[in-house]
């Protein structure tokens, strides 16, 4: 629904499909996802009908979750039980995946950063042509996951786990030279500093 807005500016924000930004020297793909789904691109009506039934889906969660809190129990994800329990919804995922991987070495990106299938997910692929590391966000709804770029890597933020985890330092912060870990960690208006 909201590609009709692509391209809109509004301020400082523009509505894009996809974007290539320069990260510490290296190319990142955002996009989406979607335009690699077939029911979308072949069937609207059978995307359009898996769309009302994933909305079904998470109504029936947010009951069933509800309940499950009223119980004292841990919250539980309906939809990534099925996702992950259906054998051709892993074969999708892995389609998606290589044929995301295989455009980003094809154009030299150095990350393909979407989130469509809604599997978080961090791996890295190498062919004879390049490599390429593949991330997916996940989601906020199912997985309570999300990304994180700072002092030079990735990492998956998963709510469920980070979210009481003290940060820790690992070995490519002890490598990092001061100046570079100061200007990870600091924020700087551009426009006052001009």
């Amino acid at each position: 629904m909201l590609r009709k807005f692509s391209n809109t500016t509004i301020g400082n924000i523009s509505i894009v499909d996809k974007v290539v930004l320069e990260l510490d020297g290296k190319k990142a793909w955002f996009f989406h996802g979607d335009v690699f789904d077939v029911s979308i691109q072949n069937a609207k009506w059978l995307a359009k009908l898996g769309g009302y039934g994933y909305d079904v889906l998470i109504l029936l969660n947010r009951v069933v979750n509800w309940c499950l809190e009223r119980l004292g129990k841990e919250r539980y994800s309906l939809s990534k039980k099925i996702k992950d329990s259906v054998k051709g919804a892993v074969k999708y995922i892995s389609d998606f995946e290589n044929v995301a991987t295989d455009l980003a070495i094809e154009n030299k990106y150095d990350y393909v950063i979407c989130g469509h299938i809604h599997q978080p997910k961090m791996l890295i692929k190498e062919t004879k042509h390049g490599k390429t590391t593949y991330l997916n966000s996940g989601d906020w709804v199912e997985n309570f996951t999300a990304l994180e770029y700072q002092f030079k890597r990735w990492k998956i933020y998963n709510y469920n786990y980070d979210k009481l985890r003290a940060f820790y330092v690992d070995e490519d912060v002890k490598d990092m030279e001061v100046k570079d870990l100061i200007a990870a960690i600091t924020i700087v208006d551009q426009k006052k500093s001009s």
